[in-house]
């Protein structure tokens, strides 16, 4: 029992963290083909990973969800607060959700929280 357990935390620990692998902030990107390469190869990567674990990597599924990473991914090259956007890629990298189109709805959701108050 002790065995399985200890195997279930170390593969649980390595998904969370292969997931953050080849992560390009998006505020770091310099728009080199290198680094195109590599956001497209993180989108690729994570989309097939994401949806073959819920059998849903057929073709079309995939390639539309690369297309809105990629899309999602460009719009944030453009957002204005660094210091949200570091703490939305922190808080949902780090349970594994280190998607660009997760990253950025709640980076819009946070943002407009900040100039929202509570009224009856």
């Amino acid at each position: 029992m002790k065995k399985s357990l200890f195997i279930f935390i170390i593969l649980s620990w390595s998904f969370l963290f292969s997931q953050n692998i080849g992560f390009i902030h998006p505020l770091d990107f310099k728009n080199t083909e290198s680094e195109r390469q590599k956001v497209i190869e993180y989108i690729k990567n994570n989309v097939k990973e994401t949806y073959a674990a819920i059998g849903m990597d057929d073709p079309s599924t995939l390639r539309m969800m690369e297309k809105e990473e990629l899309r999602c991914f460009k719009e944030l090259t453009k957002v204005k607060n660094r210091q949200l956007l570091d703490r939305v890629i922190k808080t949902y990298c780090d349970i594994g959700m280190c998607d660009y189109s997760t990253i950025l709805m709640m980076y819009k959701e946070e943002n407009k929280a900040l100039s929202e108050e509570l009224e009856w």
